[in-house]
């Protein structure tokens, strides 16, 4: 009988394997169908624009628009279709292979994977009014330059004698009209999103005079670890938004986000005298025993989170991290992210990861203390190699702790509401839903214009090319609150809805302080405590020459991801040494991929 049940148990054991293979088989060749499309429309795109001051291409081009003048859109429907429309495309076959790989797991290791050089990841000009460029961002610049004085010998010296007749009226203009629609299609949602107030869990002031917020979201606010949010504190500016990264994995829990921000600036200064003013009366409360003392009250609005869609982070073998300041914060989001996935045994191919820090004084060490590595992954020191290297640039010796006050303040706040969390109404947030808001809004964009044309422009002989494009743009603003409007609310219905289910599993404020107690908030201690792996050196800079030639002998023929956040000139030194690795490389060195983890306003 055993024998009879192992031999039953076998079969529908390798047919369960051989349905995953079928299942990831067909995945990826969608996968691959949908790129394949996505580039060969994008191609297409860029020649016609790169082509069309051709005088064939004009011709060509006459020919379409006297073809379709007699269709419901006119000429301006015909020329929307034909430069904006594979635009539109690009972004319907996007969302759906965003579908597709939702759910996927990362590539599996494969051993006889020889290292190779990526195009997007190879810096080639690092100091510049552009910044650190790469040799993709380069090949455009140049196609772009290329196209410009192609276009303007086209138009100036081919056909000099009628530049005062060319028609560039509305009809021309609104080639432009698809990515004036992607805009306002991503200006709306976010201004959805951000008119939702969001509770503060937690607020605190760490010893280096940084701040900690712990932010309430709902479980199903998706985010990858690289990620950035902008936020706005009503009680400071009802006008100023200011983005942060964002410092806790979302394996670290599934109702909080955490966010780091060093005080640069008078917004920051506020918010943290605000902090340390609410800690202060709490103190007085409990001196005093007065439990009727109202809390201070802080009310926030989030746009986000944003970021990559991927976690590339956790696609490398061997990744350096190279962090200037603050810009550990989303390090320490990495960190932890790897290290549940560890823990969780996901699927995970790091191996081998080395830190450079570089801060001013030592008490910006306790940074690293807000994430206990231990308690998270116990042994990990088994499974990863993880080096961290921290250069005290600003000090020669460690200082004294007698005297110092290094103990962190919290501030407990009061809510506006109760349970109010991140509001999910963001692109990141549902592909699903993303995907019916954009569709819906095209559709609705395709049926307003040619209500327009049939009912008002052809019937009342509307020729005036300035107010067809007032009322086309009117069409998209229309296509756009009122549509994607409908979509939107369903969306929120739909969020409101879950969220009932979720406090109907889960009391979220018990939940909340429990993450922020045990995963959130770090130990209040008089001493920085650094890892075991990590060394500090005192009064000297980072050697990025010396440091990526050991990491070349040590590491061997392999690939090895370099994500810098840092200052500009943090970025152009680690750029400049990896381009210069790279042309003096030699066979049995690794290649290094550069990606910068950073954003301007």
């Amino acid at each position: 009988m055993i024998m009879d049940r192992q031999s039953v148990k076998k079969p529908l054991l390798s047919r369960v394997a051989d349905d995953v293979k079928k299942t990831h088989f067909y995945v990826s060749l969608a996968k691959w169908i949908l790129k394949f499309i996505i580039w060969v429309i994008f191609i297409a795109w860029v020649a016609l624009i790169f082509l069309f001051p051709a005088q064939f291409v004009n011709q060509l081009f006459e020919k379409y628009i006297q073809t379709t003048r007699g269709t419901v859109f006119g000429i301006t429907g015909s020329i929307f279709m034909l430069f904006s429309g594979p635009i539109l495309v690009i972004a319907f076959l996007a969302i759906v292979y965003l579908l597709i790989t939702a759910k996927e797991e990362l590539p599996e290791k494969k051993a006889s994977k020889n290292p190779s050089f990526r195009l997007w990841t190879f810096p080639v000009l690092v100091d510049g009014p552009f910044g650190v460029v790469s040799a993709t961002e380069f090949i455009g610049i140049l196609l772009f330059v290329v196209y410009v004085i192609w276009a303007v010998y086209a138009y100036t010296v081919q056909i000099l004698s009628s530049v005062s007749q060319f028609p560039f009226t509305f009809e021309q203009k609104s080639i432009s009209a698809g990515g004036i629609f992607l805009f306002i299609l991503d200006r709306f949602l976010r201004f959805c999103q951000s008119r939702k107030t969001v509770d503060i869990i937690s607020a605190k002031c760490l010893p280096c005079g940084t701040v900690e917020l712990v932010l309430s979201k709902p479980a199903s606010l998706r985010y990858n670890a690289l990620s950035f949010i902008f936020l706005q504190v009503r009680e400071l500016s009802w006008l100023q938004w200011h983005p942060f990264s964002v410092s806790s994995s979302p394996l670290d829990g599934k109702y909080h986000l955490s966010i780091l921000i060093k005080v640069l600036g008078e917004w920051t200064a506020k918010l943290k005298g605000n902090i340390l003013n609410s800690s202060d009366a709490e103190l007085q409360k409990e001196e005093d025993e007065d439990d009727l003392l109202p809390q201070t009250l802080m009310t926030a609005s989030v746009e986000g989170p944003y970021g990559h869609e991927v976690p590339y982070h956790l696609m490398y073998e061997n990744l350096i991290l190279v962090a200037g300041g603050i810009g550990i914060s989303p390090f320490l989001a990495v960190l932890s992210d790897i290290l549940h996935s560890l823990r969780e045994g996901k699927r995970c191919l790091l191996q081998n990861i080395l830190i450079v820090w570089a801060v001013k004084r030592s008490n910006e060490l306790s940074l690293v203390s807000t994430i206990d590595m231990e308690s998270i992954c116990p042994m990990f020191s088994n499974r990863l190699n993880l080096e961290i290297s921290i250069y005290v640039t600003r000090e020669s010796e460690p200082p004294l702790e007698e005297g110092n006050d290094n103990k962190a303040m919290n501030a407990p706040f009061c809510s506006a509401s109760d349970r109010c969390s991140m509001s999910v109404l963001v692109g990141t947030g549902n592909s699903i839903w993303s995907g019916l808001y954009v569709i819906s809004s095209t559709i609705g964009l395709v049926i307003l214009m040619g209500l327009v044309d049939i009912f008002y422009i052809n019937p009342f002989s509307i020729s005036s090319w300035w107010y067809k494009g007032l009322l086309f743009i009117i069409c998209m603003l229309a296509s756009v609150f009122v549509v994607g409007g409908l979509v939107v609310g369903l969306w929120h219905l739909w969020e409101r809805k879950n969220a009932s289910r979720e406090e109907g599993e889960d009391d979220r404020v018990k939940v909340g302080k429990m993450q922020h107690n045990s995963n959130v908030a770090h130990k209040d201690s008089g001493q920085n405590t650094l890892p075991s792996s990590a060394q500090t050196y005192y009064g000297s800079r980072p050697d990025f020459k010396e440091i990526f030639g050991n990491i070349s002998e040590k590491w061997g023929r392999v690939d090895v991801g370099v994500i810098v956040c840092g200052p500009p000139t943090l970025q152009s030194s680690v750029a400049k040494e990896i381009r210069s690795q790279s042309l003096r490389r030699q066979r049995h060195d690794p290649i290094f991929h550069f990606n910068s983890h950073s954003f301007d306003l």
